[in-house]
């Protein structure tokens, strides 16, 4: 694992650190494919009973990608490996948590929602602001897991309206499991989280999961032609006109 990517290792569990504080824990490449190596690695290891992801520095969870990557490498392609990974994710046997503190943004946001669990400071955020930032969109299975989690008309008002759900509103429909108010007590709230968890029944905690997860694949698959609609987004003026604007620290003018 990479210094942006840490990883401890305790009895029955594994945390992971998105360590980029500087960029607000934005993802790189390669911090997406060490937790597609660590995930290839959980998916047998019947000594890990939960996963916690959490972000550095207590201002972000992690907000979105890193830009340069999609500049580097086919678009669409990219987001297809980003999303194999969240699959992943989602369908480890342990149980996953999240412990947000902060920005949870665009690819943040998704690492998020594949979770089985989250909890959250009360200064933490969530939202997918593309349509103010960047001018691209999403694979259709995460929004699909966004509104899974967050309900469909705070995922619309999120994508819809560009706008950032506080954790109050994230906690009233039951996409944060608490709120606490600060990083201190997010620790001490995980630690009593993991402790129960660890208590409980690995045979019942895999068989259900089995079962959400055979539910979440029938629901959530993306549709028919979704990859044409990414590329028409990816190739087309408007992400152009946000990584532009983006690099250059500036509004994007997008086509009206």
């Amino acid at each position: 694992m990479s210094d942006e990517l840490q990883v401890r290792r305790t009895d029955g569990v594994v945390e992971v650190t998105f360590a980029r504080p500087q960029r607000h824990n934005a993802f790189t490449r390669e911090m997406y494919a060490g937790m597609r190596e660590l995930c290839a690695e959980l998916r047998d290891d019947s000594s890990v009973r939960v996963l916690v992801l959490r972000g550095a520095g207590g201002r972000a969870f992690a907000a979105g990608n890193e830009i340069s990557d999609f500049l580097e490498a086919d678009a669409v392609a990219y987001e297809d490996w980003i999303r194999e990974l969240l699959e992943s994710l989602h369908a480890l046997p342990q149980v996953t948590v999240a412990a947000v503190s902060g920005v949870c943004v665009g690819g943040g946001l998704a690492v998020a929602t594949h979770c089985d669990l989250r909890l959250a400071t009360a200064g933490s955020r969530f939202g997918y602001p593309i349509a103010r930032t960047l001018g691209n969109a999403l694979a259709g299975s995460i929004v699909y897991r966004c509104a899974a989690v967050f309900g469909e008309s705070l995922t619309r008002e999120m994508l819809l309206a560009a706008r950032l759900v506080d954790a109050d509103r994230a906690y009233a429909v039951g996409a944060v499991m608490s709120v606490v108010a600060d990083v201190e007590a997010l620790d001490a709230e995980l630690e009593t989280l993991v402790e129960g968890l660890l208590a409980l029944s690995p045979v019942t905690v895999r068989a259900t999961k089995h079962q959400l997860l055979d539910r979440s694949r029938r629901l959530e698959a993306s549709p028919e032609g979704d990859a044409d609609v990414l590329r028409e987004v990816y190739t087309g003026p408007d992400f152009a006109e946000g990584v532009r604007a983006f690099l250059a620290k500036e509004r994007p003018a997008f086509g009206r």
